[in-house]
């Protein structure tokens, strides 16, 4: 059960029903996490617009949704592990791709220079070294995309470190983080 309750959509008022009446247009239900973050109007907002706006950058949705997955399985984060899992298979990801992204991994050379520079900014806390950096550039990332893929990592630990908070309950096809990942 939850540790803050998910705000009823109906009973919501002001800012917060329209806010959440935008998430159910978007995606044709409001999952737990919103309902959650709408306990916070300013929270949800926040999170609607910075996920809008990368939304509308360079890297594609499925590319997303692999660092989303990535970050997750590093934090132990069930819920996004469950939602990114099933939000990955509408945008094309199978469930091999959907494997390896959470070990950091990708059929693409490029995709899995992505993932392991997220990786590296949740492990390291943001602290790359110059090697890392370089190996990112050398797989064809350039600066706009490197902070594009830093920008899609903070957003990811919000929503993961929210759901550890709130632990929210998943509504969607459950999925648990590795046990490798547990005690690492």
């Amino acid at each position: 059960m939850s540790r803050i309750p998910a705000v009823d959509p109906s009973r919501a008022t002001g800012q917060t029903a329209e806010l959440l009446a935008a998430v159910e247009q978007k995606m044709g239900r409001v999952p737990n996490m919103m309902r959650v973050l709408a306990n916070g109007p300013a929270g949800l907002s926040a999170y609607l617009a910075f996920s809008g706006a990368l939304g509308d950058g360079r890297l594609p949705a499925a590319l997303r949704e692999q660092i989303a997955l990535a970050v997750a399985e590093i934090n132990q984060c069930d819920y996004c592990l469950s939602a990114h899992a099933a939000i990955g298979k509408m945008v094309g990801l199978d469930a091999a791709a959907i494997a390896a992204a959470r070990a950091a991994g990708a059929g693409d050379p490029k995709a899995t220079a992505v993932l392991v520079l997220a990786r590296s900014l949740v492990v390291n806390r943001g602290n790359l070294t110059d090697a890392e950096l370089t190996a990112a550039r050398r797989a064809g990332l350039d600066d706009g995309e490197i902070v594009e893929v830093v920008a899609n990592v903070a957003l990811n630990i919000f929503t993961n470190y929210l759901n550890h908070v709130a632990a929210t309950d998943v509504d969607f096809p459950k999925v648990d983080a590795l046990a490798a990942t547990r005690s690492a």
